[in-house]
């Protein structure tokens, strides 16, 4: 895969991840209408810092185990292609009907900055994410450490924009998660993404 491939098919994934309804999406969406913009966007940041976070730990800890073990890579990338098909025969066999994001467990009040944060950070699946797609996107001879905080640098622009995107139309974007059909089919349609990358990770070499 080249650069310029490498870097169109993971913004295109990034972006259906970040356009999938979520935990951050109920922070932002909730923050945005029952506390104000302002602070919606300063747990956007927070959210911005955790995927940072991630990318850090996995750079540099994904790196060595990579150069020290083709038993590690082996074990490393089965295991990711399995938790992805495993998520994407989920999303496609029992979609969400709605999706309420003023009723998803979240705990408010306090620094909306940290909260955005530490709720991304402690998030474990974040961290199996990153260590099982971020691999695939990063071409044959090329730092992957340099081109992991290159790609979370792109799945955070991008978060950021839809972000500001929600707040700004906060309202509309609310109704139009509670829309069964909508919330069903995107579910569905990023499950069978899922599907598609988990192969693509199963049968790639280093």
């Amino acid at each position: 895969m080249s650069v310029t491939d490498s870097l169109l098919a993971y913004s295109f994934a990034a972006l259906l991840l970040t356009l999938t309804p979520g935990l951050d999406t109920a922070l932002i969406l909730r923050t945005a209408t029952v506390e104000g913009g302002k602070k919606a966007f300063h747990a956007a940041l927070g959210i911005d810092s955790g995927c940072f976070i991630w990318g850090a730990l996995v750079a540099f800890g994904l790196g060595a185990l990579l150069a020290a073990s083709e038993i590690a890579y082996s074990l490393l990338k089965w295991c990711g292609a399995a938790y992805l098909c495993w998520l994407g025969i989920q999303l496609m066999i029992r979609p969400r009907r709605s999706f309420d994001a003023f009723h998803s467990g979240l705990r408010y009040g306090g620094n909306w900055f940290l909260r955005g944060m530490l709720g991304n950070v402690l998030n474990p699946k974040m961290g199996v994410f990153y260590v099982s797609f971020l691999p695939q996107f990063i071409p044959a001879g090329h730092s992957p450490v340099i081109w992991t905080f290159l790609l979370v640098f792109i799945h955070v622009f991008i978060g950021t924009a839809w972000s500001l995107t929600l707040i700004m139309a906060t309202r509309y974007a609310s109704g139009l998660f509670n829309i069964p059909a909508v919330v069903t089919w995107m579910d569905r349609i990023t499950g069978g993404v899922f599907m598609l990358f988990a192969a693509k990770l199963a049968v790639s070499s280093r």
